[in-house]
């Protein structure tokens, strides 16, 4: 290609990042509750070896579990971040975020399982339980995660965000982006927390009123709880993966911002998510007095966060 022919293309070119070479406030999020959680780990496993205590070792290997699952929403903020310029993903590296939340959500499920089998072994076969530095152990473990929790927020960014938009067409919007990296990361500290309160609880009544089936009761309990979030995360995550189509709302809004304009219809739209709050459009529209794409393209609100937009205009009539 010339020099003079690859000029003449420029003002049709545009990036495929999306944004996605920005590092997000969820990535850093993530790196510090790792630090907490790595540190909570070595304390409680260094303890526990060196008094001996189960509850505490038991507890420590727990949170190096969760170290492992939140390593692996960090990876996915610095890979997405890294190649946001490779040419090789054709919408960027949007994906990758939904891709770390569906793994996060596969070892949530898999957590779930491992609660539930270890509680209904306990069930059948009681375990004599040292209350005393349980209820510890538990009560450091909701400190820990109570900050870690307060440190994700509640697992989505809300921040003041300028997606590309097709021909570098810049709009500053607010976006409540879906970030299910972030989601994944702040579901696996909820769901420590959760079996911590559940254990100061069941442990109480038990050292107390000696019901000690409570203990694995509330095992089950958090398994369940557990279960649901992750099935909730994996429908959300793979609806992305899989391209499924964005939700109805956001289609009307489209159809109706270019039919009301001039009369044209559209005639087939294809809308998925490519990113968190990110979305790319394929719209064929039918019309008796076709403009061009670009003119098509201006109707859509900018606020959808719609990039990569490719139209198809057809005279009424013909094919």
């Amino acid at each position: 290609m010339t020099k003079a022919h690859s000029t003449s293309l420029y003002r049709w070119e545009h990036s495929h990042t999306f944004g996605q070479d920005r590092k997000r406030p969820g990535e850093l999020r993530t790196l510090v509750v790792i630090a907490i959680t790595g540190i909570m780990m070595a304390v409680e496993i260094a303890t526990g070896l060196a008094f001996g205590s189960m509850a505490l070792l038991a507890d420590g290997l727990h949170m190096a579990s969760h170290a492992v699952a939140l390593g692996i929403n960090a990876f996915a903020y610095i890979y997405a971040r890294q190649h946001a310029h490779d040419r090789q993903f054709s919408f960027g590296t949007g994906k990758v975020n939904a891709l770390g939340g569906f793994t996060g959500a596969i070892l949530l499920a898999t957590f779930a399982l491992m609660m539930a089998s270890e509680s209904v072994g306990r069930l059948i076969h009681p375990t004599e339980i040292a209350f005393n530095q349980a209820i510890l152990v538990a009560v450091l473990g909701l400190v820990v995660n109570g900050a870690s929790m307060f440190i994700l927020g509640d697992g989505h960014e809300h921040h003041h965000h300028g997606d590309e938009h097709d021909h570098h067409h810049d709009h500053h919007v607010d976006h409540h982006d879906h970030d299910h990296n972030l989601r994944s990361a702040y579901l696996h500290v909820l769901a420590d927390a959760l079996t911590s309160f559940l254990a100061i609880l069941a442990l109480l009544v038990a050292k107390y009123f000696g019901f000690v089936w409570m203990d694995p009761a509330m095992g089950i309990v958090g398994a369940v709880m557990v279960a649901l979030w992750s099935w909730g995360l994996l429908r959300s995550t793979s609806a992305v993966l899989l391209d499924k189509q964005c939700p109805d709302h956001l289609q009307e809004v489209i159809r109706e911002s270019i039919e009301h304009a001039d009369g044209s219809r559209v005639a087939d739209l294809h809308l998925w998510a490519i990113g968190p709050g990110i979305f790319s459009a394929i719209i064929s529209i039918v019309a008796r007095d076709p403009k061009s794409p670009d003119y098509y393209k201006q109707l859509i609100p900018p606020e959808l966060g719609l990039v990569h937009v490719t139209c198809e205009v057809h005279v009424q009539g013909t094919k």
